[in-house]
């Protein structure tokens, strides 16, 4: 079962309730004050005065996400409690259910429970799914059949951060942009590097693209490195040589 997913969890948490949980751990009288003139501090609105914030946790504040898992907490031995195998990170849960029984049973549940609490699940978000046949998103994987691989929406993020970089127009050397993407890939790789190995040869093979467009761009050739002449020219091992990290192989592993 895909879900919660709470809507506008950091919106609507109940300030009273919030602080109640708070003060079962923190006895420091100055800590609750300054937390509480936090939650009440309100916002200003684009063309807007202040506005004040009744319930709801600062948007974006560092603090926020603890304060939703103090919230969420009860919901987490609730689930323990009724035999429920959950897992969550801030308001997004994965049940895991081992029929469609099982899962109406902890869906039945979540919203009771969520009404019990202030809070709404996401409408969109909150379904049953079959994860070997639909599969499901989940901090930035999919997961489907036992595989799991990058989301296409971490793909496109990824993608974002490095079009900037490889436009067949960037004057700068071949050596200077791979030095500012290699960073990039490391850091994409630390996460997804568990990933069914097609989830991460799709970014190298549509990077190598990209990169092989610059030198064609410069020999004043029209084209965009899709050709098989390319790739013969400026093979995989050549990027390698080059320093190019690989998702798929790692570090100047080609063949």
């Amino acid at each position: 079962m895909r879900g919660p997913g709470f809507q506008g969890l950091f919106d609507t948490i109940p300030h009273d309730r919030l602080l109640g949980l708070v003060t079962q751990r923190v006895v420091d009288g100055s800590v609750l004050a300054l937390l509480e003139q936090g939650l009440k501090a309100g916002v200003l609105e684009e063309l807007k005065d202040w506005q004040p914030t009744e319930c709801g946790t600062p948007q974006g504040g560092v603090i926020s996400p603890m304060l939703a898992n103090l919230y969420l907490n009860p919901l987490d031995h609730l689930m323990v409690q009724k035999g429920y195998e959950t897992v969550r990170y801030a308001d997004d849960l994965v049940g895991l259910c081992r029929s469609q029984g099982e899962a109406e049973q902890v869906l039945t549940q979540l919203r009771q429970w969520s009404e019990e609490a202030g809070l709404t699940l996401h409408p969109t978000k909150t379904r049953i799914v079959n994860v070997q046949s639909e599969g499901l998103d989940f901090l930035g994987w999919h997961f489907r059949g036992g595989q799991k691989w990058p989301r296409k929406k971490s793909l496109e993020k990824l993608r974002e951060k490095l079009r900037p970089l490889t436009r067949r127009t960037n004057g700068r050397s071949l050596s200077e942009i791979i030095a500012k993407a290699n960073p990039i890939l490391h850091g994409w790789y630390g996460y997804f590097r568990q990933s069914h190995p097609a989830g991460l040869g799709g970014p190298d093979g549509w990077l190598r693209r990209r990169l092989r467009a610059l030198p064609r761009k410069r020999e004043k050739r029209p084209g965009y490195g899709l050709s098989k002449a390319d790739s013969q020219r400026w093979p995989n091992r050549w990027f390698a040589a080059h320093g190019l990290y690989s998702l798929e192989h790692g570090p100047c592993a080609y063949g």
